[in-house]
């Protein structure tokens, strides 16, 4: 009887043990609960509200990157900004040019993952102008499509936006989409990107199967390169992140899932 007296604090300490180690396994795993979402080139933050709407509602802690489209410098630099500002780790995401942004942001220590959105992934070196001429889109084709201003700065179309950006969003928006771009320096589309996350980190990909803004193809060729978790939405325009929310909701929260901590 004294021996098991005597080995009872030894079991119960055993049991705490493994209780604790239970415990840490099962936050090792837990999913991550921050996601920062970056825009793309003639856009602004507040179309991320349907996916914003979604994540809030499911428990996550959700910000929008505002850039200002300057030089991709200034924009990775107000990515980082807001990455610095998360609790812990945090799932990146980005649409369009928003993947170069978050391609060179996402080697900051609090990203555990990257999901692009009918999006560029260039690697180190490459810029998504010169990925693009080589798997040309419908936008790239049409000779008016694209305006510049003398200083430099490009906005597309208002004519050609609702049918070439966001054949899937209803009229009235898409043309007030066209009427609020933010007109974006033409120097993000050459800047070469000096550093690759996807190259690190793990990343899940979605192709907008309708896009006219970067060639699917080539939406394609990027995550089969990063050996992205990917995605297709058919028949989705460029603007998939406003039209389809669940679906792209969907593989953010399965990237805060799956993501290494």
């Amino acid at each position: 009887m004294k021996r098991i007296l005597q080995a009872a604090p030894m079991l119960a300490l055993s049991a705490g043990l493994f209780v604790s180690a239970g415990a840490m396994a099962q936050d090792a795993h837990a999913p991550v609960r921050n996601i920062v979402l970056v825009h793309g080139a003639w856009v602004d933050g507040s179309g991320w509200k349907p996916v914003y709407d979604i994540l809030s509602r499911d428990g996550y802690h959700v910000t929008m990157v505002q850039e200002p489209l300057t030089s991709l410098e200034a924009d990775v630099a107000a990515t980082k900004r807001v990455l610095d500002l998360q609790d812990g780790p945090a799932i990146l995401v980005g649409h369009s040019y928003g993947g170069s942004v978050i391609t060179e942001a996402g080697v900051h220590p609090n990203v555990a993952g990257l999901v692009y959105v009918a999006a560029h992934a260039p690697n180190v070196g490459e810029d998504e102008g010169a990925l693009g001429k080589k798997t040309p889109s419908f936008l790239a084709k049409q000779t008016d499509a694209v305006k510049k201003t003398a200083d430099g700065y490009t906005y597309l179309n208002p004519a050609v936006f609702p049918k070439d950006f966001a054949a899937d969003l209803p009229l009235r928006q898409a043309v007030f989409e066209s009427r609020s771009q933010i007109l974006t320096a033409a120097q993000v589309f050459t800047t070469p990107l000096t550093a690759a996350a996807w190259t690190t980190k793990p990343s899940w990909g979605i192709v907008a199967g309708g896009d006219k803004i970067i060639n699917p193809d080539l939406e394609r060729w990027y995550y089969a390169r990063a050996h992205s978790h990917t995605t297709v939405i058919p028949g989705a325009s460029h603007s998939v992140y406003e039209s389809k929310p669940q679906q792209v909701a969907a593989v953010i929260e399965d990237a805060a899932k799956h993501a290494v901590q």
